[in-house]
């Protein structure tokens, strides 16, 4: 891992001033994040953080945010920005060492050539995602371990989530999206997503107001026929025609009343039936007539 001993010292002041707008956004930013890590405590005292930077613009302002909060958080938790250098054609390998280096912040590159891998037994026009983000995960796990990180942070965000909800029911018949926070099977590391609360726009416009390096993928970012891409487009219309749905849409998922589904795991309507209780339709603040026509 490269640290130098600037790197070794925690940062109590910002590398550079940020305009106005940028400030302010910061601002909302840390709120929202600040927000999901008190819902699901994410970041405990003593935390050593692994933060999985991609180089583009959601991990950038993942790092960015969590820089913040470090220097403000009433707890104290060490970071380590983490990229995987896939070995992607092309691929700057200078960009995040000298932006991380900047920063002052304790950073690990890892290498190694899953982009040959994924090549070589995914068809020419089929997707990726599924073998390139098993494959990054299963090195990622290992290299947490290496470093003594006892969290990993993803940069997912609200639109992730509610993205892989859609896509879920959609193509999978799962009613399934991301949980903001868990313990991975493998290796038993806790899996936190600290901008879970965050809309994808902010993180544009915050990337683009800081100009962060940004890295294009050459693997997922170069598929034009992704079901996610189908499905962001729907959900995008969606938020066009009905201001709000998205947001009540994502307050859903944290509000979720099994007996009204059908999963019989969750809810054991036979039992009840068989016990001779009456099955009601619904209660009184969730019948029908209660829902906009």
């Amino acid at each position: 891992m490269h640290v130098s001993p600037a790197q070794k010292q925690r940062s109590d002041t910002p590398p550079g001033k940020p305009s106005p707008e940028a400030a302010k956004l910061q601002t909302r930013l840390c709120r929202l994040v600040g927000e999901a890590i008190a819902d699901y405590r994410m970041i405990e005292d003593g935390d050593r953080i692994m933060v999985c930077l991609s180089g583009g613009k959601d991990s950038y302002g993942l790092l960015d945010v969590l820089l913040a909060l470090q220097r403000r958080a009433p707890v104290r938790f060490d970071l380590v920005a983490v990229n995987l250098d896939q070995k992607q054609p092309g691929f700057p390998a200078h960009v995040l060492p000298d932006y991380l280096s900047r920063l002052g912040v304790p950073f690990h590159i890892e290498t190694r050539d899953t982009y040959s891998i994924v090549k070589r037994m995914i068809p020419e026009g089929h997707t990726t995602c599924s073998l390139c983000s098993r494959l990054r995960r299963g090195v990622l796990y290992r290299v947490a371990s290496e470093l003594g990180t006892n969290k990993i942070a993803l940069g997912h965000h609200r639109d992730d989530i509610l993205e892989t909800l859609f896509l879920n029911m959609v193509y999978g018949g799962k009613l399934k999206g991301m949980a903001p926070i868990f313990r991975a099977k493998e290796r038993g590391h806790v899996v936190i997503r600290p901008l879970a609360y965050v809309p994808e726009a902010d993180l544009a416009r915050y990337a683009e107001l800081k100009a962060f390096p940004i890295i294009p993928c050459d693997l997922c970012g170069s598929q034009e026929n992704l079901k996610r891409k189908a499905v962001k487009t729907l959900l995008q219309d969606w938020a066009h025609r009905f201001p709000g749905s998205l947001e009540n849409i994502f307050a859903a998922m944290a509000h979720v009343v099994p007996s009204r589904l059908m999963d019989r795991r969750l809810h054991d309507f036979a039992a009840q039936a068989a016990a001779g209780q009456e099955l009601r339709i619904g209660h009184e603040d969730e019948e029908e007539d209660d829902l906009p026509a």
